[in-house]
Order: structure tokens, then C-alpha cells, then sequence
């Protein structure tokens, strides 16, 4: 008869769907003290405290043993096959299925359902479904007490994991409307969760209710700061700011009154600042400034430059500077308009400023001289024994700020310029970017006014698109004001459909006009470059890239690109790395659009750039990859890569630039160029964990060589494509497409290739646990490498063959082939088999028991492979450094370490290796006690290997669910289990592991466990 201990709800025990006799309070709550740990001894003195808390009767022990014997009546009518109770000393164990337990079971599906969400969702949410019908009503109805409350608070923590790991399932398959009412329910009861909170405002985002969303999380931040203080609800703020900014629900995963200044007696303060404005926003900018400001003093006033692109608004930072510390100036505050971008004046003069500042500072009447020696000399004069603050605005150049200096005065100087300027005595230099997304939204606000025709929403597209540039910004706050009929809705359409820089005009002012005044002043070379760069293909450049796309020298062009820095119309975050502003790039487009059909050349161009620059990169890095050769362009520069370390270094550098180059030869090159990139970039795909997603564009490769009828780049993409099916876990079509690189290669007589092609075959070959045809197959490939000089390709088959005989428990000749490998990588150079020689000793280490020396051998590994970016291998390393710590009983880097994996693994799509990170977390956890929480992470890590066939992992995971079953009472699972990896290890004729499983089975049946 069906038999189960329910504490959700009442306290019962039911047999065939009805309720058993349990008698008073006090005995229910015996019954739940026990069934909470069932299958675990649970002390009297433990007992006593969870049915009577700190107050226990004199006669507790007594009354004790009174309910315990009314909970064995209770449990006896579920016949022959009723639970036990036994007594231990001072303890007792209840011996039941802890499945058979309501909340037990309900928790162990809630947490099998995390474990598996990411990797297979449908099965998550099947047992979120099953975990709800574990609950009946609250826990321990009726039951008052310290330990029924912090049991309810349990529950209650797992029941919001659970609607949250159900909200997110939902909201990983675009069911963001469903995920609403799961977490809507939850976010009364903890206001200032901001996990559940940001959530909630996602899923309603995703639902359409993006207004209802942003207030959630406004009054929620709201409250999360006034509870914690300032730095509190950050992630809530990222969220909100997302959502502003129109990012879409699936990819979202004090001014004071100044003081006047004070005039000296007998000297006209002189003052012609333009008007402050209500200030917004460049805060941190500010506050350098005016510390900067604060820094002169005495006989020498400070000299700031305020440098940045047109329209960024450094005149206004700069002025608004100057009313602020006003008071620190009381001779005076001078703004002089230098002009550096109006046509009609010679450029660089200082005669017209130095005359104007004379003018404000002179006295009236006075004539002043023509000569600019003279002018000089007055104003430095005037300025000796002042301290003022003069903003030169617009310069043109250092020199021409340079002859506008006051000399041995305490006039500060600031200077605003597009350019960077150099070579000014102590100056310090404040450059300004363009500003972040809510004092963009802020800006447009305060231009708009009360007008009642915007959405936030709106303003946020409206900002983005004026690429947060404050001039760009004003100019389309003024142009939706002038157009009375117009709405906010009506200005985003003009932005995005109507022409982009166009249409940012208000009738004064054009954002366009602003920029063609810096392409003006520059040189025709200096203009064919800031062209051409807009048509680069990703975001971020180097010089090598630029001379491709204008057919320049090299060294022209990194002059061109120097001259652009410092002109603020290209920016340098990292060395040699530029970048433009998005409307800047638009503008520079409209330019390079005008060339014609020299724009697509210059891109075809680049794209041969990039790829024939990848490929001398790759082969440095993955030298034993077989190459289909690329057509040279002798007129293109490719940059010094001459070593393994410049090839990382440089793919790491351009790996965004190489995937936007793939992307674009997608769309627009020949299924030729596409076969020949997508080669080149295999590794580097590989590397960074994109290959799966690259997979419909190898199998384009396939059949382009094979209609080709190129029998050598066919094999060559045929392996490509295996490597891609392995990683995915797909192994029966990795080993059908390597057989048929195999046998093409053959066909050819290329040993290399042939080499090569059984090298990947034998890999999913392993992980499905066919080592004995591995081996053969290895066997004979190094049999015919032995002959070659080819060390890397003989080292390659000695580590392989040792990783066969390593799972045939063949140790020592394991370890002969990973010295050998290890020895002939260490000769060669080749740091990638070096550390996976390592790894593979390590694992040799653990499996014999010598766990010291393993976790010394993974840790050298681990160190040699942090100078590489493989994201893959590095996890790998890392997890099988926590197998061996968890021996060693350092379980808390153990965890961190497999989670850490995990991560990685799904990220890149690795569903074996996220089954073995998966079960190394479980057996952290279990190795510290923790064998409950182990349980459901060891059945996640076992329906993932079973779903690919690794059928090495099917052997340890069901061994290792079994171990943490049968730590939690769990008998008849644990059986199964054992019974499993038994059947499994003799399938791949492993031989240890099928010891291991007897050895436990045999035990199991000694045993006097009662089984349920």
C-alpha cells in the first residue's frame, strides 16, 4: 500500500491515501522530528528541544519514550513493510525512504530542478511540478515551538528558490507573461529581496508592463537605501537602467547657494562668464576639476584642460566650474573665445585674446597696443597680482594657449579644446567622455520641460541614439519643443528611420555642421583614414586594420590615427586600440558611402586582413590542426606575430573584431571566403567556447569542399566539424564525420592527416567509453608516428593512448606514455600539452590514492594554463583539482573551484563537462557532511551523462548518487544505483570500477539497514 509521512500541513502518517492514528500535539511533533532526518540518528537531547524548546518537563526523557511508542503504533499500519524505529545510544533513527517524506522529497526535487536548470529546463520544470505536489499547506500545522518555526522558514526559503528557478525556467523560454504570477505573489513577502525583485521587474518587462516594472523597482530601491544605506539596490539600478534603455527583457538576464565674491577695494572685478544653467550630471568630472582649481595657489594659479570631442560639453562643464568656486576669485572671472573652429581667423593668433581679456581687464579709456609682444606684456602685467579665473575657451593648439599664460600670478587658467593638448608647463587634463545613460535621460528632461508628450521609454531610445552626447542631446530636446504637434514617439521615428544625423537639427544648431568643422581642419590623408575607419567592421581597431582599409603605409596611417586622438575624433582606450563615437562613425560613413565601390573594396580588404592575420596566429597556437591554405595578398601589412605568446595575445585582442569579420563574410562574401574563415577561426571558436554555435557554418564548409570536390580541405572541415559535435556533447556524429575525414585522407595518402583524423576520432571514442577501440585504433596511428619525425603529433598519441590505458586500469602503462608525452611537449615547447600531460597525471595520481601529488601536478597545470584563454580548459583543470581536494578534505575550495567549472562549461554548451561539475559539487558536499544537498546535484550530473551516452560519467555518477542515497537513508536508490554503475562499468570492460561496485553491492547486502 502506498505509504507516506506527511509534515506539510497536519503531521500524518497515511497508508493507501488515509490517515493514521497519531494521538496528541506532542507525538505528531515527535514524528516530525524524526521524519525531518530520516535515515539519520537524531540525538534525545535534540528531541527533547524540538518538541518542548528550552522548557522541557522534568520528565521529558520519559514522555519521550510515551510518543516515540505511540509514533511506532502510528507507523505500523503500513503493514509488514512499516518503518522502524530504532534506538540507539542516547538517539533514535527512523528508518524510511526520506522521499516517503513529504517536505524531504519536496526539497529534493526543488534542488534536482536547480541543478538541472540551464542544461535541461523541460526536466526542471517537470519536477518543479513534482515538488508542488509534495506540499499540502503549511508545515507542521498547529505545532508552535522554535523548531517548527525555523522549519517553516526552511520550507519557506526553498519555496522561493523554487518559484524563482520556475520563473526563470519560464523566462529562458520567452514565457515571461507566466513567470508574473509565479514571483508576483512572493515580492509582498520580501520587499527588499533584490534577486526576487529585479527578477519580477524583468518578467514584467518581458510581459509588456515595462512601466509597471520600472515603478516596482523604483519603490523597492527606494526602500533597499533607506534600509542599508546609499550603496544599497545597485543591481536593481542596473536593471532599471537596462530596461530604460529599451534593452529587451531576454538580454537583461544638490546644489547649494553660493557665496558672492567679495571685491578688493578700488579694483573693478571684471565678469563676463556666460549664464549657468541648472547643472546635471559629470559629478566625478567636476570635483577634478575643482580640486585641480584648488591645487594653485601663492604665485602660481593652477592651468586645467578640459579636452574632448564636439559636443561632449566641456565649455559648459568649465563655466559652470567657474560660477561655482566663484568665490575663491574675487578679481575677477574672464571668458575668452578663442574660436579654434571658425573659419574666418587665422588659427592659433592669440592677438584677439589677449585684446579681449585686456578689454574686460584694462582701464576704459586706455588705449592698447597693436603688437603682440606689447599685449603679452600688458596682460601678464595686469595679471600679476591677481587672482582671477579665465577660461580659455576652443583652443586651437598648446602654443597658442602657451602665449596666454599670466606668468607668476595666481590666475588660474582653465582651457577647453577638441584637441589633446601637450606641452603646457604643470597643466593638469580632465577629458571628457559623453555621459552615462540616466544624466543623458536627464538632460533631454530638463531641455523638454513639462510637456507631458514623453514615456521614459522613449527618451531613453531618443538618448541612445544621440549616442549620449549632451550637444546631440539638447538639439533633439529643442527640436521636439519647436515642433508643438509633435510627441516624443514622433522625434524616436525621425531618429531611427529618418536619416540619423539629419534629422538632429533644431533650426540653429546641427550636429553635423559641429563635426565636418574638425574633418575640415584635418589633412586629406588624415580624412581618407577617419573615413575609412567607419567602415571597419567591429567597434574596436588597430592601425594594421586601418591601413587595409585605406591602402596606406603602415606608418602613415598610424600618424593619420595619432592626429585623430589627439583632434578627439578617435579615441585610444588601450594602446594601439582606437575606437570612434557612434555619431561620429555615422557621420564619417556618410563621407565613405560617397566613394562608391571604393568602400566595398576597402572592406573585402579587411576582411582578408583579419583572416590572413588569424591564420598565421592559429598555426602558432594550434600547430597540430591540419591547414587548408589561404591565397596571399602581398598588399596587405600583417602585424609581427613570430611566437605562441604574440598569437594568443593578438587573437585575444581582435577575437570580437575576427567574429564581426566571420559575421560579415556570412552575409556578404562567396561560400569560399566563408570556408576558408570558418577554418581559420576553428580554433580560435574553439577557444572561447563558440563552437557549437559555429557548427551551421562548418557544415556549410563541408559541403562547399565537397562539391569542390577538394578531398584535402574537405577532410580538413570534416574534422573541424567533429571537434564542434564533440564539444556538444553529440558524439556518434563526431566519430561519423572524423571516419569520414579518415577515409578521404586515406584515399589521399596524407599520414598526417590520417594521424590527425584518428586522433579526433579516438576523443569522443573515450568519453563514450569504447577505450579498448580507442586504444587499438591509437596503437596502430603511433606505431606509424614512431617512424616520422613529427614529435608534436607523436606526443599527441602517447597522451591519448595513456588517457585508454589509464580507464583500463593499466596504470603503469598509463604513466610511461604521460612521461613520455610530457617529456616530448617539454622538448618541443608546446605549453598546451604540457599541462594536459599534467592533468592526466594528476588524474593517474588520484585514481591510485597519492592525492598530494595530484593536487601539486594540477596547481603547476593550472599555472601554465592561466597564460592561455581557453576558457574550457582551464575549467577542466580546475575541476579535477577539486576531485582530488575533496579527498583531502578541503571541501570549501573544492566547491568553489567545480562551481566556478560549471559556470563555464555552460556557458560554452560542454554538457559532459558540466555532468562532471555537477557531480564533483555533489561530492564536495557530501565529503563535508552535506550528503542531503548531494543527492539531487549526483541524479542531475547522471541524467546528463545518460542523455549523451558518456559512458564513463554514467559509471561515477550512479556510483557516487548511491554513496550520498545511502548516507540519507535513501537504501532502495542507493541499491539501484550501485546496480547501475555496476552494469555500466561492465560494458566499458572497466575493471576497477566494477570491483567498486561489487565490493558495495556485497556490503549493501551484509548490512542490517533496514531497506524501504
Amino acid at each position: 500500500m502506498e505509504f507516506e509521512i506527511r509534515l506539510s500541513g497536519s503531521v500524518e502518517v497515511r497508508v493507501g491515501g488515509r490517515a493514521g492514528p497519531l494521538g496528541p500535539t506532542k507525538s505528531r511533533a515527535a514524528l516530525a522530528a524524526l521524519a525531518w532526518d530520516a535515515g539519520r540518528s537524531v540525538s534525545v537531547d535534540s528531541l527533547v528541544h524540538r518538541i518542548w524548546d528550552d522548557h522541557p518537563p522534568a520528565t521529558a526523557r520519559d514522555t519521550l519514550h510515551t510518543h516515540i511508542s505511540r509514533v511506532r503504533r502510528a507507523l505500523r499500519t503500513a503493514g509488514p513493510d512499516a518503518p522502524a524505529i530504532t534506538s540507539r545510544t542516547n538517539s533514535y533513527v527512523l528508518h524510511v525512504d526520506p522521499d516517503r517524506v513529504d517536505l524531504r522529497a519536496y526539497t529534493s526535487c526543488v534542488e534536482q530542478a536547480r541543478a538541472l536548470k540551464g542544461s535541461d529546463d523541460d526536466a526542471a520544470l517537470q519536477l518543479l511540478e513534482r515538488a508542488d505536489a509534495h506540499r499540502y499547506g503549511e508545515p507542521l500545522a498547529g505545532i508552535s515551538g522554535s523548531w517548527p518555526d525555523h522549519l517553516r522558514a526552511t520550507v519557506g526559503e526553498t519555496a522561493l528558490i523554487a518559484a524563482m528557478t520556475r520563473a526563470e525556467l519560464l523566462m529562458n523560454a520567452g514565457r515571461f507573461t507566466e513567470a508574473v504570477p509565479v514571483l508576483a505573489p512572493l515580492a509582498p513577502e520580501h520587499p527588499v529581496d533584490e534577486a526576487l525583485v529585479g527578477l519580477l521587474a524583468v518578467a514584467l518587462h518581458g510581459g509588456g508592463r515595462t512601466a509597471e516594472a520600472t515603478r516596482l523597482l523604483q519603490r523597492t530601491r527606494q526602500r533597499v537605501i533607506r534600509d542599508i544605506g546609499l550603496d544599497g539596490g545597485r543591481r536593481l539600478h542596473r536593471i532599471q537602467e537596462g530596461i530604460l534603455a529599451g534593452i529587451p527583457a531576454g538580454a537583461l538576464y544638490g546644489q547649494g547657494p553660493r557665496r558672492l565674491p567679495a571685491a578688493r577695494p578700488g579694483r573693478p572685478v571684471p565678469d563676463n562668464l556666460p549664464r549657468d544653467v541648472p547643472w546635471i550630471g559629470r559629478r566625478e568630472e567636476l570635483r577634478r576639476l575643482t580640486s585641480a582649481l584648488s591645487e594653485g595657489g601663492g604665485e602660481a594659479g593652477a592651468v586645467v584642460t578640459v579636452e574632448g570631442m564636439g559636443g561632449v560639453g566641456k565649455s559648459a562643464l568649465a563655466v559652470h566650474c567657474a560660477h561655482e568656486v566663484a568665490d575663491r576669485y574675487p578679481d575677477g572671472r574672464c571668458f575668452v573665445r578663442l574660436g579654434g573652429h571658425v573659419a574666418d581667423r587665422a588659427a592659433g593668433a592669440p592677438d584677439r585674446a589677449l585684446t579681449t581679456l585686456l578689454r574686460v581687464l584694462g582701464p576704459e579709456g586706455k588705449e592698447l597696443p597693436q603688437d603682440t609682444e606689447e599685449l603679452t606684456a600688458m596682460w601678464r602685467s595686469l595679471a600679476r597680482d591677481r587672482r582671477m579665473l579665465v577660461i580659455l575657451d576652443d583652443a586651437v593648439c598648446s602654443e597658442q594657449v602657451r602665449q596666454l599664460l599670466p606668468g607668476a600670478s595666481p590666475t588660474a587658467i582653465v582651457v577647453t579644446s577638441r584637441r589633446r593638448l601637450t606641452g603646457l608647463p604643470g597643466a593638469r587634463s580632465i577629458s571628457l567622455d559623453v555621459l552615462p545613460s540616466d544624466d543623458a535621460i536627464a538632460l533631454f528632461e530638463r531641455g523638454l520641460g513639462a510637456t507631458g508628450r514623453t514615456r521614459t521609454t522613449e527618451i531613453a531610445d531618443i538618448v541612445r541614439i544621440c549616442g549620449y552626447l549632451p550637444l546631440a542631446i539638447e538639439i533633439a530636446a529643442s527640436r521636439l519643443i519647436t515642433r508643438s504637434s509633435w510627441t516624443a514617439t514622433d522625434l524616436l521615428r525621425q531618429l531611427t528611420t529618418g536619416g540619423g544625423l539629419e534629422q538632429l537639427r533644431d533650426g540653429e544648431r546641427t550636429l553635423e555642421h559641429v563635426f565636418a568643422l574638425s574633418y575640415d581642419a584635418l589633412d586629406p590623408q588624415e580624412q581618407l583614414v577617419f573615413r575609412r575607419i567607419s567602415l571597419h567592421t567591429g567597434m574596436e581597431f588597430g592601425p594594421h586594420a586601418v591601413a587595409a582599409l585605406t591602402g596606406l603605409p603602415l606608418s602613415v596611417t598610424e600618424r593619420a590615427l595619432e592626429q585623430l586622438h589627439i583632434r578627439n575624433l578617435a579615441t585610444e582606450h588601450t594602446p594601439n586600440r582606437f575606437t570612434l563615437h557612434d555619431l561620429l562613425r555615422k557621420y564619417a560613413r556618410t563621407l565613405a558611402d560617397a566613394e562608391g565601390t571604393a568602400s566595398r573594396a576597402a572592406v573585402e580588404r579587411l576582411a582578408n586582413f583579419y583572416i590572413s592575420a588569424a591564420d598565421r596566429a592559429d598555426r602558432l597556437v594550434h600547430p597540430y590542426r591540419p591547414r587548408t591554405s589561404l591565397n596571399p595578398d602581398d598588399s596587405i601589412t600583417l602585424p609581427e606575430i613570430n611566437d605562441v605568446h604574440a598569437a594568443e595575445n593578438w587573437l585575444i585582442a581582435e577575437s570580437s573584431n575576427l567574429s564581426d569579420t566571420l559575421d560579415w563574410i556570412t552575409s556578404h562574401g562567396s561560400e569560399h571566403q566563408l570556408a576558408l574563415c570558418v577554418h581559420v577561426l576553428t580554433g580560435l571558436l574553439d577557444m572561447h567556447g563558440h563552437l557549437a554555435t559555429a557548427e551551421p557554418l562548418l557544415l556549410r564548409a563541408v559541403e562547399h569542399w565537397a562539391t569542390t570536390r577538394n578531398s584535402g580541405a574537405w577532410a580538413r572541415a570534416l574534422l573541424d566539424l567533429s571537434v564542434a559535435r564533440s564539444h556538444r556533447s553529440r558524439y556518434e556524429e563526431a566519430i561519423s564525420a572524423a571516419r569520414e575525414a579518415l577515409e578521404l585522407a586515406h584515399a589521399m595518402g596524407d599520414s598526417d592527416l590520417e594521424s590527425e583524423c584518428v586522433n579526433q576520432m579516438c576523443i569522443p571514442l573515450w568519453q563514450t567509453g569504447r577505450y579498448a577501440l580507442a586504444q587499438a585504433l591509437q596503437k596502430r596511428a603511433h606505431d606509424s608516428l614512431v617512424h616520422t619525425k613529427n614529435k608534436l603529433q607523436l606526443a599527441r598519441s602517447y597522451n591519448m593512448l595513456g588517457i585508454t590505458h589509464l580507464h583500463l586500469s593499466e596504470n603503469d602503462a598509463a604513466l610511461e606514455c604521460f612521461n613520455s608525452a610530457l617529456a616530448t611537449f617539454t622538448e618541443i615547447g608546446h605549453t598546451r600539452g604540457v599541462f594536459n600531460s599534467l592533468n592526466n597525471v594528476g588524474e593517474l595520481r588520484t585514481r591510485t590514492g597519492d592525492l598530494k601529488s595530484a593536487e601539486h601536478v594540477y596547481r603547476k597545470a593550472i599555472s601554465l594554463a592561466a597564460r592561455r584563454s581557453d576558457k574550457r580548459e582551464q575549467a577542466t583543470l580546475q575541476m579535477n583539482l577539486a576531485n582530488a581536494l575533496i579527498g583531502l578534505g578541503k571541501t570549501n575550495e573544492a566547491l568553489t573551484l567545480s562551481q566556478t567549472s560549471l559556470e563555464v562549461f555552460r556557458a560554452v554548451g560542454d554538457r559532459r563537462g558540466e555532468a562532471l561539475a555537477l557531480n564533483r559539487i555533489g561530492r564536495a558536499h557530501r565529503a563535508a557532511g552535506r550528503s542531503e544537498q548531494a543527492v539531487p546535484l549526483h541524479i542531475a550530473a547522471l541524467t546528463l551523462a545518460r542523455s549523451i551516452n558518456a559512458a564513463g560519467e554514467v559509471v561515477d555518477t550512479a556510483y557516487d548518487a548511491a554513496l550520498a542515497e545511502l548516507d540519507t537513508g535513501r537504501v532502495a536508490q542507493a541499491r539501484a544505483h550501485f546496480e547501475l554503475s555496476l552494469a555500466a562499468s561492465r560494458e566499458i570492460s572497466a575493471p576497477t570500477e566494477t570491483a567498486r561496485a561489487l565490493r558495495a553491492l556485497s556490503t549493501l547486502r551484509g548490512s542490517r539497514t533496514a531497506v524501504q
